[in-house]
């Protein structure tokens, strides 16, 4: 079994990210608005970006990780823009916001 991280492109501009084991029904939800939620309300939506991982485990850690990232981040990988990302990387000199973590 799969399990998928992915990114959609919602109306207004919005990214979401999230993860899921059954990638095509997962965003068929999406598009109907069948599940109330984020992107409920911000209809259509486009899947732009999508990675398959052998564990539940991997597929959650990949999409809060990418949760933590900029815009112009999630840009790059959406393009698969390596060199940017890396570079993102490198400045990197905390916590992610999203994390709040210190130690």
């Amino acid at each position: 079994m799969s399990f998928w991280a992915y990114i959609l492109h919602c109306r207004g501009g919005v990214f979401y990210t999230g993860h899921t084991d059954n990638l095509e029904r997962r965003i068929a939800q999406h598009e109907t608005g069948a599940v109330d939620g984020f992107t409920s309300n911000l209809r259509p939506v486009k899947l732009v970006w999508c990675q398959d991982f052998p564990t539940r485990y991997e597929a959650i850690a990949t999409e809060r990780q990418i949760k933590g990232w900029s815009r112009t981040k999630k840009m790059a990988l959406i393009r698969g823009d390596w060199d940017l990302i890396s570079a993102f990387a490198k400045k990197k000199s905390g916590p992610s916001t999203s994390s709040g973590r210190t130690e």
